[in-house]
């Protein structure tokens, strides 16, 4: 496990930081190829920043409206009880790795 993973009910959570380096933001093409990327990993992933609860990182809508701005720092987690059986904890730090390179590359841009 990595230190950026927290507890919940005794099983440590997958989680990663990262900056949104999109110059827009997550909104629009950068939000589509970041929920693509979601989507396509098979994992539950929450993406969340502080002032507001975490929101479905699958979900286009959700993303957007949450308004992860140029140069914010998010946060990408999957609890582990959503996990599909398929899917261990460590392949999902390994998703979420990805994901975050994502983010900090403006690959989403």
């Amino acid at each position: 496990m990595t230190a950026e993973s927290r507890r919940n009910k005794g099983v440590l959570l997958p989680v990663r930081k990262a900056i949104v380096q999109s110059p827009i933001g997550l909104h629009a093409r950068p939000a589509a190829i970041f929920v693509r990327a979601v989507t396509d990993s098979g994992l539950p992933v929450r993406i969340g920043k502080d002032g507001i609860l975490p929101v479905d990182a699958r979900s286009l809508l959700e993303v957007m409206t949450a308004d992860f701005y140029h140069g914010c720092e998010v946060e990408l987690s999957v609890d582990p009880e959503d996990l599909p059986a398929r899917y261990s904890i460590e392949s999902a730090e390994v998703a979420l790795e990805g994901l975050t390179l994502l983010l900090e590359a403006g690959a989403a841009a």
